[in-house]
């Protein structure tokens, strides 16, 4: 009889846990700071938390032309990128903490491939494919702006 009642309690709480967290469907909208690499303005949108940070930009079907994610981690570390329910091609910049670009990569949509910052970021942009590289942007350029000053 005491199996049957853990059974029972374990089927609940399953389900309950499962009730508790709904199926990510659609685009997560998260609040927006405001970035500058050089002249050029960026509006990105904060993932801070571990669930803000593994759904990122997945669902998206468009994102305007300076838009874009900064996700923000605790601490350093090799920071890796992945595109699995990422509709849109995209460019990422991973970003020390003052502010300089370590390495930019680009993404293809809905592919399962690594990208990984060459040193340990707590920070990583990503924005429209191209973004970068239509502003002249290289490793080694510095954002301002949120948390690398003004």
């Amino acid at each position: 009889m005491n199996d049957l009642k853990a059974r029972t309690a374990a089927g609940l709480l399953a389900l309950l846990v499962c009730a508790a967290v709904p199926a990510q469907t659609g685009p997560q909208k998260l609040p927006s700071i405001r970035l500058n690499a050089g002249i050029h303005n960026i509006q990105a949108e904060v993932a801070q938390s571990p669930d803000e940070r593994s759904t990122g930009l997945m669902f998206r079907k468009e994102m305007g032309p300076n838009e874009g994610m900064l996700f923000a981690f605790e601490q350093p570390a090799q920071q890796c990128f992945w595109m699995k329910n990422t509709l849109l091609p995209l460019s990422i910049a991973f970003i020390a903490d003052d502010g300089s670009i370590v390495n930019i990569d680009h993404m293809k949509p809905q592919t399962l491939e690594s990208h990984c910052s060459v040193k340990p970021v707590r920070f990583v942009l990503e924005m429209n494919e191209g973004w970068f590289d239509k502003r002249g942007i290289k490793p080694g350029a510095k954002l301002r702006g949120g948390p690398f000053g003004s």
